[in-house]
């Protein structure tokens, strides 16, 4: 059990979106490589990070600042957004993250993810980011008409590291997590689910380690971290409670 905190990149600074609308951006920090460093100082041990940009251009844009928050910390990263090709995930992993999150490429073209499987086991994660029970892509900016756990049930067996599942309706608006439709998920399939989206309060942490939820691999935080509504030494220790 994870609690992952969370770095959203937008034009090279750490930011919170409001329902996964690029307009509504809060700037939490200039610096993302001195925001990983605070993340591994207050004792998390993984690291959250989307290139929004790169969502939305089908292309790594904050290079940059992902090569900075590699240099500063020493916890494991996975990131998304953007991550579209083989090349893409290969030069990725040999410039040190320990995860690649794919998405939009997940509903595009199935059969490069169970490839990058095979080609990098152990190292390639799915993003399904949900708006009303069915998939969207491109950065959120598009719907499909793919739902959550038709498109989770393709990858069984193929390999996949993680599921991070995003209710895109809750996001950044600190409602709660939608631990009905994750757990659906994590029921639905074999592959290690990650809860994402409207990560609260304590409530949230609390009902994370509920004797049905503990199948999850864990859930990632970003604004209630920020906003100082999770408190992490209490959060971390509530789950390290749990895990022996």
């Amino acid at each position: 059990m994870i609690l992952f905190p969370a770095i959203d990149l937008k034009d090279g600074l750490c930011v919170r979106l409001k329902l996964g609308d690029m307009e509504q951006a809060t700037v939490y920090n200039p610096d993302p490589g001195a925001q990983a460093r605070a993340f591994e100082d207050q004792g998390f041990e993984w690291l959250h990070v989307v290139d929004l940009n790169g969502a939305f251009a089908g292309e790594s844009v904050n290079g940059a600042a992902v090569d900075a928050i590699l240099a500063a910390t020493r916890n494991p990263v996975q990131l998304g957004g953007g991550i579209r090709t083989l090349e893409h995930i290969e030069n990725w992993l040999s410039r040190g993250l320990s995860r690649v999150i794919l998405g939009t490429v997940a509903v595009r073209d199935p059969g490069l993810v169970i490839e990058a499987c095979k080609r990098f086991p152990g190292k390639v994660a799915v993003g399904i980011d949900a708006k009303g029970g069915k998939v969207a892509v491109e950065g959120w900016a598009e719907a499909s008409e793919l739902g959550v756990v038709e498109l989770a049930q393709r990858f069984e067996g193929a390999g996949v590291a993680a599921i991070i599942y995003t209710d895109i309706d809750r996001d950044g608006i600190l409602t709660g997590i939608n631990w009905s439709s994750t757990l659906e998920l994590a029921n639905a399939v074999s592959i290690p689910v990650i809860a994402s989206g409207g990560l609260a309060s304590m409530d949230d942490i609390r009902r994370m380690i509920e004797p049905d939820a503990r199948k999850l691999e864990g859930a990632i935080s970003g604004r209630a971290l920020y906003d100082g509504r999770i408190d992490p030494a209490e959060a971390l220790a509530l789950i390290k409670s749990v895990r022996s």
